[in-house]
This record gives structure tokens, sequence and C-alpha cells, in this order.
């Protein structure tokens, strides 16, 4: 039996070099290494290999920092010259990444640099005119809303750009920084609002996409959100909120989702997240907001925050429940799913006796069945029994219960996976299985970036194909494909679900017996 933990949402850099400029009124088409953005000139690389171009660290917003620190984007100054875009930016201020459990060092952020200074992003693309007009995708990268960065290793976008889309990764404010909100800033924005700076940063990135995507390639008409863990929850938070609308056309998200308030996502009110930034300021002992924007980055760090977006009356005019069961999402066509193996999000482990006592508690006539589903005769039952709860609470139930929205109030197709491939694991490495990320470099054709793991072909060819289902989504919102299993939409009359390992097959949904009594339990409460 594999040995079992706890997880924690955490996961998962400016040098300018010299181009040569395009000659003063060329009018060529041609993509090359120097394209204006709307600031100006920028330069990137081309890799003479694949022949893909990449300009990375381009900024998207003002640096929020000082007096635009718990601020909305602002817009970016031009420049004078030629912006060098050839190394990554710094990453979102946060703890210093480190490679934890299975977490090995390609699934985490640069160690450094962190900070502030962070609104910036990335892109590939393997156009060969500027007007080819090429799908785009836009990766939401995952860290719990605490951590990350749009330069992890497994998202590179060289091997997608070859599949023929334009693939951009961006960096959005965490922690402290993009989620904190106070009376004073509320009072201060033109919305009335205060807390979600890091999914306004992330629209604010989209916005750029549409100005500025086409001199790339891409087609600003055909964009696609994705995201994994906390950039899924991004995903389904954006296809919530009216001010992404129209920003994108089709949503991927992997392992995440907000439909349903559990936890710390989804059911934070603004009132709520106010009180908690007062009690901050106190714990700071500031008096205002001027005062709390000239305590140091570092110092700001060491003080615990909720992370996690606010249910604020602009971003997210309410919770994402009443949202979608009325109908007013993006109505969009969504590829979504979940791991075998996500791991346990839900604090610690409990022996048998223990947890019965807390099931009895918690489902009260409902035990005995909850029992039937998750069995506890032993504490090693019990154990495996709470992982697959937490795995399913936190990430399958979202998954099922948006599904069943979207077949309800919208008029797009869902697609919905299950990722079951056991990840190898290198020397002295514990097996982890189909861990909590451990789908993404796959879908993104990015095997190749880890040099500890003995893949094997079975590996490669699960990759080959779930990045080419991922492009041909991206492309027309339908992940078929030739020479690729057939993939049909998943509707509660079929929940139909395609399996993503060792074979790449369909069937019916997992879990559907413990999902239907999780969603049940849910919806009694709301009565």
């Amino acid at each position: 039996m594999r040995k079992l933990h706890t997880f924690i949402l955490i996961f998962p850099v400016f040098i300018w070099s010299s181009c040569s400029v395009p000659k003063h009124g060329s009018v060529e088409k041609e993509l090359s290494d120097t394209v204006r953005v709307e600031n100006g000139l920028i330069s990137g690389i081309k890799d003479i290999k694949s022949g893909v171009f990449s300009f990375k660290g381009i900024p998207f917003a003002a640096p929020p920092v000082n007096d635009l620190r718990w601020k909305a984007p602002q817009p970016v100054e031009n420049w004078e010259g030629v912006k060098n875009c050839t190394e990554f930016s710094a990453s979102a201020m946060q703890q210093t990444p480190q490679p934890f459990l299975c977490w090995t060092q390609e699934f985490i952020a640069p160690e450094k640099p962190l900070s502030e200074d962070c609104l910036y992003l990335n892109v590939w693309t393997n156009a060969k005119l500027r007007t080819d007009k090429l799908p785009v995708i836009v990766f939401i990268h995952g860290g719990g809303f605490s951590s990350g960065s749009g330069s992890v290793p497994i998202y590179d976008g060289v091997e997608m750009a070859k599949k023929e889309v334009v693939f951009v990764t961006i960096n959005y404010r965490v922690g402290i920084f993009g989620f904190f909100a106070h009376p004073e800033l509320t009072a201060e924005s033109a919305a009335h609002t205060s807390g979600n700076y890091g999914l306004s940063d992330q629209i604010a990135a989209l916005k750029w996409v549409q100005k500025n995507i086409s001199v790339f390639g891409g087609d600003s008409l055909n964009v696609t959100i994705a995201g994994q863990s906390a950039g899924a929850f991004s995903v389904n938070y954006l296809v919530a909120s009216p001010l992404a609308k129209g920003l994108f056309q089709r949503a991927i998200a992997e392992s995440g989702g907000a439909v349903l308030s559990i936890g710390r996502f989804g059911n934070l009110s603004l009132q709520s997240a106010e009180q908690a930034g007062l009690e901050t300021g106190r714990k700071l002992n500031t008096k205002s907001i001027a005062e709390l924007r000239k305590i140091p980055a570092e110092d700001l760090l060491k003080v615990p925050n909720m992370s996690a977006p606010i249910i604020d009356g602009s971003v997210l005019p309410t919770d994402l429940y009443t949202i979608f069961s009325e109908g007013k999402q993006n109505d969009v066509p969504v590829l979504m799913g979940w791991n075998a193996r996500e791991g346990n999000f839900s604090g610690a482990i409990v022996d048998a006796a223990k947890f019965k006592q807390q099931v009895d508690t918690k489902f009260g006539e409902s035990a005995a069945r909850f029992l039937e589903l998750f069995p506890s005769g032993t504490d090693q039952e019990a154990e495996e029994s709470q992982i697959a709860l937490s795995g399913l609470q936190t990430f399958g139930l979202q998954a099922f219960k948006w599904m069943e929205f979207q077949n309800q109030t919208g008029k797009s197709k869902v697609y919905m996976y299950h990722f079951t491939r056991d990840v190898p694991h290198g020397e002295g490495q514990e097996d982890f299985g189909a861990f909590h990320t451990g789908e993404v470099p796959y879908a993104y054709n990015n095997l190749h970036i880890s040099g500890i793991r003995p893949w094997q072909d079975a590996d490669y060819k699960l990759a080959e194909a779930m990045s080419s289902y991922w492009v041909n989504f991206a492309k027309n919102g339908d992940p078929n494909g030739e020479e690729l299993p057939v993939w049909n939409p998943c509707m509660p009359e079929n929940f139909e679900t395609m399996f993503l390992g060792d074979q790449i097959e369909s069937g019916n949904i997992p879990d559907l017996d413990r999902l239907q009594f999780l969603e049940k339990q849910f919806e009694s409460q709301l009565h």
C-alpha cells in the first residue's frame, strides 16, 4: 500500500538582451523575434530547432507596488526603444518555493527572484505570419492562491506551440498581496470593493491578450482559459464573472472548481474579508492602509492571511452556486476533471473510531449510508476513505456539480476526464500514483522537462494524446480528432467520462454513487 500524506495546496525573472529592430516602415507580415505590442516594441527568441518564438516577461499591468499595493491593476506605461523579453519575470511575492512530497523541482516556481513587481506574462508561438489567427490558450497556475508562477517548468509552452496554438502563461498576485480586503480599500475603490486583486490581475491579462495576441499570430476571438488546482478554481471564477465576459471562448479546469461553497473557496463574503483585514492591521500595529502599504513585503508574508477569492459584489456578484443555477455564467464549452489520487486536503487523518464519531455528528441519519460508501472498519480503511473523501469533496464534487449546472442552465457542452496514470517516480521517491498536478506535464506534452522520472512509452503516448485533445478543444471546443479515441460530452443522461491512464477509454464517471450522496448532503444543507 502506498504511504498516504496530507497535501497542502502550494505549488506550485527580468534580464534584457539585445535584438534587431524591423526597418522603419516595414509592412512584412512574417512573424519575427521583434513585435510591437500596445506599449512598445518587444524582442524575444526564436528556437532554431523547433521554430517556436518565445517572449517572456511581458508587462500586462503596472507594477503593483507602493501606493498601487492592493489596487486594481493599472495600465502599463509606454516605453521607448525595444524591451528585451527573453527571460521570465520575478514570480509573485510568496514564501520561498521548495520541492516537497510528490512535487519535485519541475512542479515548483523558481526560488528567486520573488517580487511584488510580478504582473508579467509569457507567450510561445509557432505562427509563420502575424495573420495566422491560431487558437490561444492562456494557462493560469496553481498554488492555493498563495504561491506559484507562470514560469513553473512544466508549464513551458514550446510543445503546445508546435501543435499550432499560441500558448500564454501569466503571473497574478497571491496571498496577502492578491486577496486582502479592508474597509479603507473598499472605500477608495471605484468599484466599492476590495480583495480580489489576484482575479483582477487574471482579467487584466486576458484583456491584454485581446488587444495584443494578434501580433503573435493568435486569434483574439478564439481564446481558451486553462488552469490547474487554484488555476482551475480561477477558471471557474472567471466563467462566473461578468467582468470576464467575452474575454475567452472555452475553458479547461484541471482539479478545481468552486460552484459549491466547501472549505475556504466560494463562501467568503466581502464583510467577513474586511473584518479579517482589520484584524491583520491590528496584528501589525497599523492604523491605516497608508501604514500597511509601507510595511516591507517580507514582513507581510509572516502574517496569516485567508488567501481565497471573495464574493465582492463586483468580480463575483454573488456565490457561484447562484450564478450557475440561474444560468448567469459565461456560457462556454468546458473540459474538466480530476485525478485518481488527488491526496488529502482536509486536515489531519484520524483513526477509525474518531472518524466514525465525526461521521455520526456530521451526517446523522445518513451516517450508515456514508460508512457503506466510505468504509472505516479498520484504521487503514478509514485512512483510505478520508483520502478519497477529501479528493472528491475538493475536486470531484465541484466538477460533477459544475457539469450538471452547465447541462441544466447553459447550451455549451462539457467534456469530463479522469486521470488515472500512476506517474513514474525516480529512485528514492515514493509512489504517489496519479497525484494532484501529476496530469499537467502530460496535458501540455512536457514530460521531457523532468530528468528524474523514468518515463515509459505509455507515458509518452498518453502525453501525446492528452495534449492533442487539449489543442483540439482549444481550436473548436471539441477535443476529438484523428487517431484519438472518441470523447463524447458528459451529460446527466450518460455521465460519460474519458479515462486517461494506461488505457485511453470512455466510461461512466468514477465514484458516481459517492458523488451523488455528497451532492444530496450538500443540497440538504441549503434548505
